[in-house]
């Protein structure tokens, strides 16, 4: 009897898929289940990274590709067989299955999609660090760039993450956040290759979460806080501390944003609790500095405000000239 049959005897194919992010062998307590019951157990890829580890926990794994209608043959009886998958899940069997299902021709056995590891969050940047390794060896302009070659992409992606932000386009946001982590894992492989200090994309990872976690004694530690203002207590003392600084503009890059740098500035001095003039000369620079001061004292950004004025600015010419939205 086979596939094309009605009177074929049912079974159960169960599709077993791993995430290639974790480790092998480390599966979920069903899928070893399905596969200690299965009558037989199939796998297209003789190099599958499962495959030892269930050969060494007693499964006996055919290393076979079966077309759709001989699956539905093999399940003949009641059998239940379970594919290992391979790369993204087996799509040419499945849709076999889906069309073997759909031509009315055959009583098809029972299938189940069963996931037998899953991907922890965070585990797709396992996959950029894996493409960044490839393209920094075999590309001739990536192999090529350094940290200083690199700096003027990672201004120009932040400035467009905050463009994406102010337009509140969703998939743009996702797009430039993207481009934005791009730099940081570029700029780690970069540095793997140094000589004398190098770091990797984990060193990075690790002294930021140790930061978070030393900067966030509410959170991690006995401290307590119930207030944003009361949290940014816990930050600046902590930061206080790590940083041993001599100055309160000390730490402050000079090389951003004129406002932005005002109101940092601004902020430093407020928040140390100090009486500072402003500088008694006149012309347009001082004046933008007072305004910025004016607007950090206020809590307003005047880097964002004036980015905000500016764009209605520009529509208002657009509207002039015709050319509406």
């Amino acid at each position: 009897m086979n596939a094309t049959s009605p009177e074929a005897a049912t079974g159960r194919i169960v599709l077993l898929t791993t995430s290639h992010r974790v480790a092998p062998g480390l599966l979920s307590w069903p899928a070893w289940q399905a596969l200690q019951a299965a009558d037989r157990v199939l796998c297209a890829d003789g190099a599958h990274p499962q495959l030892p580890y269930l050969r060494e926990a007693g499964i006996a794994v055919d290393e076979a590709s079966p077309t759709a209608e001989e699956l539905v043959d093999a399940c003949a009886g009641g059998r239940t067989v379970v594919v290992v998958a391979t790369g993204e899940g087996e799509p040419a069997l499945t849709d076999g299955l889906s069309r073997l299902a759909g031509s009315g021709r055959v009583h098809m056995p029972e299938l189940e999609l069963l996931p037998a590891s899953y991907d922890l969050p965070g585990a797709r940047l396992l996959d950029l660090v894996q493409v960044m390794d490839r393209i920094r060896a075999e590309c001739p302009w990536s192999s090529q760039q350094t940290h200083k070659g690199l700096a003027k992409y990672g201004i120009e992606e932040a400035y467009e993450l905050v463009e994406a932000i102010e337009e509140g386009d969703r998939d743009e946001l996702r797009e430039e956040l993207g481009d934005v982590l791009l730099q940081v894992v570029f700029h780690s492989r970069i540095a793997e290759e140094d000589p004398d200090a190098p770091f990797s994309v984990d060193d990075v990872a690790g002294g930021i979460v140790t930061k978070l976690i030393h900067r966030h004694p509410h959170v991690f530690g006995d401290e307590t806080a119930t207030t944003p203002e009361e949290v940014k207590e816990h930050w600046l003392r902590t930061k206080a501390t790590e940083k041993q600084r001599e100055s309160v503009t000390d730490g402050v890059p000079l090389g951003q944003p004129g406002l932005a740098l005002a109101a940092k500035l601004a902020s430093r001095v407020r928040t140390a609790g100090l009486e500072v003039p402003l500088p008694p000369t006149e012309g347009i620079g001082y004046d933008l500095l007072a305004l910025a001061v004016r607007a950090e004292a206020e809590g307003v950004d005047p880097e964002a405000a004036l980015r905000v004025a500016a764009r209605a600015y520009r529509d208002a010419v657009r509207a002039a000239e015709g050319l509406g939205d």
